[in-house]
């Protein structure tokens, strides 16, 4: 839930009980740091998908490699030419996570 209130300059400041952000930047379509990453599953020189704290995320493209890639830190670097980047719903967690609800519900 997020609170509106002010900083030490008066100026209205959004606090947000997930403080935690995870980014995605994209420059020129040559360089994409991303945020947030637990693990790289594959990767070629055309598509990159890697798990991240939000979900899977794919980034297609060509003449793709990884930079960097610190797994503690959640940071990962790539450059080539990207072409698109996509992040994949769960699915099966999705339905454990309405599965739980409705059982939660039941035994309330």
């Amino acid at each position: 839930m997020d609170k509106c209130k002010k900083d030490c300059r008066g100026k209205s400041v959004m606090e947000s009980r997930n403080a935690t952000l995870y980014q995605i930047t994209l420059t020129n379509r040559e360089v994409l740091q991303a945020d947030g990453v637990l693990e790289v599953e594959s990767f070629n020189e055309n598509q990159i998908t890697a798990i991240s704290k939000l979900g899977v995320l794919v980034i297609k493209g060509e003449g793709l490699h990884i930079v960097q890639l610190n797994l503690e830190d959640g940071k990962m670097l790539i450059e080539g030419k990207i072409n698109s980047i996509l992040y994949v719903e769960n699915k099966k967690a999705q339905v454990r996570q309405r599965g739980k609800g409705i059982i939660e519900r039941l035994l309330k």
